[in-house]
């Protein structure tokens, strides 16, 4: 048979503030001493007692309600249990994408999301354009004549704040 752990007031562990507080609160409890009297002697208001009151029976009866029964997880204990349940799902993932990809090449669809994917778009070059169309504007010989006339270089009053 296995000793028993120690138990009574003689265990109880805290400071000896809490303890002397928790001696006051059960003697006003009791009916030994008044509340005034008790919130006088731990020098705190009688609203201050109060609130301690309340606190010192929710911790009891909080201490009271039952626990679960048998071994409690630890973090590193619910960490592997979640880890290994990942690993799992993850093999399930795996194994109804291989189904998807069978049963859609069973009924004629294209692997994939059952459509065909679009072609990239090129970048476009967009200095490239400009280059080449100003070359051939050069090399025909009409850009002088036509920047000026449509404000293409300076704007249709460039030649004019310019004082020409």
């Amino acid at each position: 048979m296995t000793p028993s752990k120690a138990m009574g007031p003689s265990t109880l562990q805290g400071s000896k503030g809490a303890k002397q507080a928790l001696v006051a609160i059960l003697e006003a409890l009791s009916g030994e001493v008044s509340t005034s009297a008790v919130a006088e002697r731990l020098t705190i208001s009688l609203s201050r007692y109060y609130q301690l009151e309340t606190r010192a029976l929710q911790g009891l009866l909080a201490a009271l309600e039952p626990r679960p029964r048998g071994r409690r997880r630890g973090v590193d204990e619910q960490l592997k249990a979640l880890a290994g349940e990942k690993k799992e799902l993850e093999r399930e993932l795996r194994r109804q994408r291989s189904l998807l990809r069978a049963a859609q090449r069973s009924v004629g669809l294209p692997a994939g999301k059952g459509r065909k994917k679009k072609p990239k778009r090129k970048p476009r070059d967009r200095g490239a354009t400009v280059r080449q169309t100003l070359r051939a504007q050069v090399e025909e010989g009409g850009v002088d004549g036509q920047a000026e006339r449509s404000g293409a270089v300076g704007g249709p009053d460039a030649g004019e704040r310019a004082g020409t």
